[in-house]
């Protein structure tokens, strides 16, 4: 039994977006099933889920936008399944996040969370690209932090000390609230920040590497989450 949240506690709640308010690991099956298919390389979503949460972190480790990590994430699905991507298909990632929807929890959630808390994003992502997501989550946030601008990529501690220093506010007024436990939770505990996981895959294999991390309070939706913190 997880302890009360009170919302009394908080005055900025900080989200990872995407995976925690925006569906991902749909976005991206939804991308490269057909675009592998096209290649005759026949593989489960588990399969592209897993080998993209082995893949993208080596990609971010060597640093560059967002855009590219998942230009580069194509290629090497290419040079696994033994296939050339086309330079449409490598730029068509990147602009499909324009068609990755918010799961159906996730704008309700926000807008009532918004009428009490201060709302912040800490993402890895490019500006260009979150642009593409940010009005379909339907509330403005007061901070919005991406790996473009912090200049590296979550579970690097500098991305959450750059959003730290742009909210201006004490860490212990701050619950972070995300999906991954790898990207999000084990850093933040580590900067000793309240957090919520997020729990959206309930044990599956998802597009997030694994980890071993230990949450303040655990939710299966953002809605729940929502519903426990405003009673």
């Amino acid at each position: 039994m997880q302890a009360e949240l009170d919302p009394d506690a908080f005055d900025v709640l900080t989200f990872d977006c995407y995976g925690t308010l925006v569906d991902w690991q749909g976005g991206i099956v939804h991308y490269l099933q057909p675009v592998l298919t096209r290649h005759d390389a026949h593989v489960t979503d588990d399969f592209i889920l897993e080998f993209f949460s082995a893949t993208e972190p080596a990609l971010q480790r060597e640093g560059g936008k967002y855009e590219d990590v998942l230009r580069g994430v194509l290629d090497r699905f290419g040079t696994r399944l033994g296939f050339a991507p086309t330079p449409e298909e490598r730029d068509g990632f990147p602009s499909s996040l324009g068609e990755w929807k918010p799961f159906p929890d996730t704008v309700s959630a926000l807008k009532r969370l918004g009428t009490r808390f201060q709302l912040a994003v800490i993402s890895n992502i490019d500006d260009a690209l979150f642009s593409l997501t940010r009005k379909a989550l339907g509330v403005e946030f007061a901070h919005v932090t991406t790996a473009e601008a912090a200049g590296a990529y979550k579970p690097e501690k500098s991305v959450f000390e750059t959003a730290l220093a742009d909210i201006g506010c004490s860490r212990d007024r701050i619950l972070h609230v995300a999906e991954s436990l790898y990207h999000d939770i084990a850093p933040a505990n580590e900067l000793q920040l309240a957090t919520a996981w997020i729990d959206r895959n309930q044990g599956t294999q998802g597009a997030a590497r694994r980890a071993e991390a230990h949450p303040t309070w655990t939710f299966p939706t953002v809605g729940e989450f929502a519903d426990a913190l405003l009673g």
